[in-house]
């Protein structure tokens, strides 16, 4: 199906998303999923007072005519926006990849949600540094965490982590490999006045880590496994297709008898229903427990009205790509001698 002009579609998009724009204009959602509403080359984000424009056109000219429409279009609709970047998901630089100011001048630093203040920053990185994809999902962490131990792998800059320390969370632990990620999630700390302990932002290698950890005895309440869709380390590769049993099982000796696994898989060409499969198959030991699904917000995924195009996966039962799915864990009992429990994961 070619795609169709941009600015009926666009306006489409905007009017289903009318309730969600705030008056103080603080909010972070998506404004338009190109992939999903019609136009494939083009996807749009809002953070506070700030439009992100992501072209994902294989070649960054074909999708020129769709991203001027689009900005001359939003600088009409929402005439308080006051910057616009533009992200050239193919560009020839890494600045293009990363962003450029194309309308205004300094990027929103902040975004507030469901009450919790989040710190971002739009040019860091070619992705824009808070995933509008787990806004659910944070809400879930903030309601189901209090005073729980937390350990947030593959923590990015922080967002699940501030969720749950918004929560009540009676310690959260963020790993990264990333310092300056973990140092916008303590700005988000500060931003809510939480204390920032410098234990509790462990930069290093997931897979070291998680080993040093289960070796010191050190177990949590949860464990959140927001992994990217693909990377490779020293000590191994994270491939969201072809090994999220391999994390899962890593992850599993660090969590208290009782206590929650959240497993994000964002693999787009990994179906629902395969998903699925690998999850009651490591739950057919008793030791874990499929607890709940957590759906992607209807902006992210386009809405029932907007919607001309499916996914090239169908992700049921989730309904996005983006799967999200909570475990509840059972532990074997722990012998007396503090040996490795047989059968426990590596």
């Amino acid at each position: 199906m070619p795609d169709k002009p941009i600015a009926d579609l666009l306006e489409r998009a905007l009017s289903a998303r009318d309730a969600l724009f705030d008056a103080q204009h603080q909010t972070a959602f998506r404004l338009f999923n190109g992939f999903t509403e019609g136009h494939s080359l083009l996807v749009i984000d809002l953070y506070a007072s700030t439009i992100v424009l992501h072209n994902y056109a294989y070649s960054p000219s074909e999708g020129e005519a769709a991203v001027h429409a689009a900005l001359q279009l939003l600088r009409t609709r929402l005439p308080w926006v006051h910057t616009i970047v533009l992200k050239t998901r193919n560009g020839s630089t890494e600045s293009e990849k990363r962003g450029t100011v194309v309308h205004g001048s300094t990027p929103d630093r902040r975004v507030l949600e469901h009450g919790i203040w989040y710190t971002i920053d739009l040019l860091m990185n070619r992705d824009a540094s808070f995933y509008l994809d787990t806004r659910q999902l944070r809400q879930w962490i903030a309601g189901h965490l209090k005073e729980k131990t937390v350990l947030n792998t593959f923590a990015c800059t922080g967002s699940l982590g501030v969720a749950a320390q918004a929560g009540g969370a009676a310690r959260v632990v963020h790993l990264d490999r990333n310092r300056a990620f973990l140092n916008l999630a303590k700005t988000s700390y500060s931003l809510n006045g939480f204390p920032v302990r410098r234990r509790d932002f462990q930069t290093g290698d997931f897979w070291a880590h998680a080993s040093r950890l289960k070796r010191s005895g050190e177990w949590f309440d949860c464990v959140l496994l927001d992994p990217p869709f693909f990377a490779a380390g020293m000590k191994g590769t994270v491939d969201m297709v072809n090994n999220s049993v391999r994390l899962i099982n890593k992850v599993r000796p660090l969590i208290n008898d009782g206590g929650y696994l959240v497993a994000v898989n964002n693999a787009l060409f990994l179906s629902g229903k395969d998903y699925i499969s690998i999850l009651e198959s490591l739950c057919a030991d008793g030791y874990l427990q499929i607890e709940e699904l957590i759906t992607v917000p209807e902006d992210f995924t386009g809405y029932s009205q907007t919607r001309l195009r499916s996914l090239p996966v169908d992700p049921a039962p989730f309904n996005h790509a983006t799967k999200i799915a909570v475990l509840r864990v059972r532990r074997k009992a722990q012998p007396a001698d503090g040996r490795p429990i047989e059968g426990d994961t590596p």
